[in-house]
Order: C-alpha cells, then structure tokens, then sequence
C-alpha cells in the first residue's frame, strides 16, 4: 500500500471524499477491535492479547515495500515515544480493563479522544486552542462522567476498568500529537512500522508471562490475529497516513463512529447491556468532540 505522503496536514480545509473513507472504515474496524479483544480475554491473559495484537500488526507491515523505507536515527527517540504511547501502554490498558468493563463501554469511553488530543495539544505542545474547542473539552469531560459513575457500580464493570480507559485515551492523545509531525518529515508507514516494531519488544516480556498462563483456542487466537493484522497493522497505516494528512484533532473525529460500532457488537454478539445514561454520556462526549475539533 502506498500513499501520498508530503502533503502538510491542513485542519482549515474541507477533508476528501477518500479522507472521509478511511476516516469511516477506521471506525468500523477500531469500533470492533473491542470485541474482538473480549473474545481474545475468554483464553489468553491480558498481556498476551497485547503481545499478539501488536506482533501481528508488526509483522503485517514487514510486508508492505514502503514501510521499510530508512528513518533517520535522529527520529528514533520519537518513534519510540510514540511506539510506547500510542501502542505498547493503552493497548496493554484496553485488555486488563476489559477483564472488569464491558467491551461497549470501553469502546464508548474510548470516545473520549478527541478531548485528550485537544487538551494535550493545548496544554503539552503549545498548539493554540481557542474558546470554542476548550468549551468542547469541558463538555467532553461531562459527558465522560456521566458514563463512568453509573457503569463502575453496574454488575460485570468496576471503577479499576474505567479509570484504565481513561488513562489508555489520555496516551492516545498524546501519540496523536506526536504522530502528525513524525508522519509528514519521515512518511506514515516507515514510522508506524518502526513503532509497531517498539511495541512489539516491550510486550514482549508481558506476552511471554501471560503466555505461559493462558490455555489456548483458536477462537481467542483468531480473535487477536484479526484485530493485530486489521486493527493494528492496516489501521494504524491508515491513520497515520490520515494524521499526516487532516492533523492530529481532525483525525481524532474517527473516534465518533466507534462507540457505535462497539456497542451494536457487544448487545448482538455478547448480549451485553446498554444504560439509558450510558448513551446519554455518549451523546455528550460525541457533543464535546465535535466541538472541540471545529476551527474557531
């Protein structure tokens, strides 16, 4: 796969047919990585879901020409940040929450990116951020309450879980940060890859323990083949290439989608239940969002 990849990110245009396609299939596939990781928890230990998610989507891009184009060594320091915080860090966070929340919730909290990127922009890279976007912050941050508080006292959920995501997300945003300047100097698969590769030795030692403490299925095992190869290699290569593209808070909007797709999967194909305030905090994180990622 091969992408244009020297155009600079440009948050006051109208984005492309063909960014708002991959912005849409990002959500879907993302949307379902929840569940697949549920089913990848019915076996495997949180550490090895990890291992095998990131390893799979590693070697993924190993077969793609263009991810193996050189980096300079100078960047290695930033691809390894982002290796461990838009990679190793929330994708190891994801499984170990999911033991106690349900896969529709993480995926609804999960919603909650593009406050984190917009706040972190503001607050740790000096990007400006005007009124609007901080008002859609705050509301964001409403709306994550709203979630959070009835979910932690629900049967199957527990506050560990939520307060996981939370932290998982706020890696998110500051990896979606790093990764637009990374993609637009180095190119996104060359990048991704290498921080695929990163996070791939870091859970190393993790997948190795929980390995060893993990009875094996195929069910679990194809679970975390499909969201290490789509999820983790395709999908990462996308974003990255839409990152460097749209920006780092217009490609945070993929996230609107996801909480969707999350919840449709988890009530269909787990029976997993869905509160009236659950979609109501949504509603408002999704409110938030939006408004945080408008050009004032």
């Amino acid at each position: 796969m091969t992408a244009p990849e020297t155009e600079p990110a440009a948050e006051d245009r109208p984005m492309a047919p063909t960014e708002w396609s991959v912005l849409l299939s990002l959500s879907l596939i993302w949307g379902g990585s929840f569940l697949f990781m549920a089913i990848g928890l019915e076996s495997f230990e949180p550490g090895f879901v990890t291992f095998l998610r990131v390893g799979f989507g590693a070697l993924t891009l190993l077969f793609i020409p263009a991810a193996r184009q050189p980096v300079p060594r100078a960047a290695m320091p930033r691809i390894v940040l982002l290796g461990v915080t838009w990679m190793a860090f929330p994708l190891t966070m994801f499984p170990i929450a999911q033991q106690w929340i349900e896969s529709s919730v993480a995926g609804m909290l999960n919603s909650g990116m593009p406050l984190m990127t917009v706040l972190i922009a503001w607050l740790a890279f000096g990007t400006q951020t005007g009124p609007r976007r901080l008002l859609g912050v705050l509301v964001g941050l409403v709306g994550i309450l709203v979630i959070s508080l009835p979910e932690a006292q629900v049967a199957g959920t527990n506050a560990a879980g939520v307060v996981l995501v939370l932290i998982a997300v706020s890696s998110y945003g500051v990896a979606v940060n790093l990764a637009g300047p990374l993609q637009r100097a180095y190119g996104s698969l060359p990048v991704i890859s290498r921080a695929l590769g990163v996070a791939t030795l870091v859970c190393a030692p993790f997948g190795v323990v929980d390995g060893a403490q993990s009875s094996f299925s195929w069910g679990s095992f194809a679970a975390c083949a499909a969201v290490g190869i789509g999820g983790t290699g395709i999908a990462y290569a996308l974003a990255g290439w839409l990152t460097g593209r749209v920006g780092a808070v217009r490609m945070s909007i993929v996230t609107y989608v996801i909480p969707l797709v999350s919840i449709v999967l988890g009530v269909v194909f787990r029976d997993e239940t869905v509160s009236a305030w659950a979609i109501a905090g949504t509603v408002v994180v999704l409110t938030g969002a939006f408004l945080s990622s408008r050009v004032d």
